[in-house]
């Protein structure tokens, strides 16, 4: 591997959700990690850089478990806001809302506030589609990632989540997802 995100600030930030999110914690952990350090192999960063990304990764999904829905974009915003505020980087406010906010676009984001908002949107689309896409990224430090961080049910909770929503919503079955 050779970029890696901090794992000591990721496990800080997500520790107060552990509750929250419950028996999934591991998987979403886990999938935060790959997928900060997946930014990190497509682009070295700043401390600073680093540092925002790894903050909107924490929350990018945490509307999963704190709104109950897949719908899961916008209430991932104010607790990431939440936490800004409570450390001082409320200026981060606007590029982490559109980081989390714009990070499953189907198309390339090219008029972002800043290059981070795509570099956030390749990361998570490697860790998600499970390294079948990976913006030049060779296979196999893909595959180190993923085993030094396993999935740990995950893609299945994803999958579960995305049945029973479409069960309720047959006419808006992918609510997360952005043309």
């Amino acid at each position: 591997m050779k970029a890696q995100a901090d794992t000591q600030h990721i496990d800080g930030i997500l520790e107060p959700w552990q509750a929250t999110i419950g028996r999934d914690y591991e998987g979403y952990r886990n999938h935060v990690v790959r997928m900060a350090t997946f930014c990190l192999m497509l682009k070295p960063c700043s401390p600073q850089a680093q540092r925002r990304i790894e903050i909107a990764a924490c929350f990018h999904d945490i509307g999963i478990w704190t709104a109950d829905t897949l719908d899961y974009l916008e209430p991932s915003v104010p607790p990431a806001l939440s936490y800004l505020d409570a450390h001082g980087l409320s200026d981060w406010g606007p590029e982490i809302t559109e980081m989390i906010l714009e990070h499953h676009r189907v198309r390339e984001i090219t008029h972002g506030l800043t290059p981070l908002v795509e570099l956030f949107r390749k990361g998570d689309l490697v860790d998600f589609s499970k390294g079948i896409v990976r913006f030049g990224l060779p296979r196999r430090m893909v595959r180190d990632v993923m085993q030094t961080y396993p999935n740990a049910g995950f893609h299945r909770m994803l999958v579960k989540a995305a049945g029973k929503w479409f069960v309720r919503h047959p006419l808006n079955p992918m609510p997360m997802m952005k043309w």
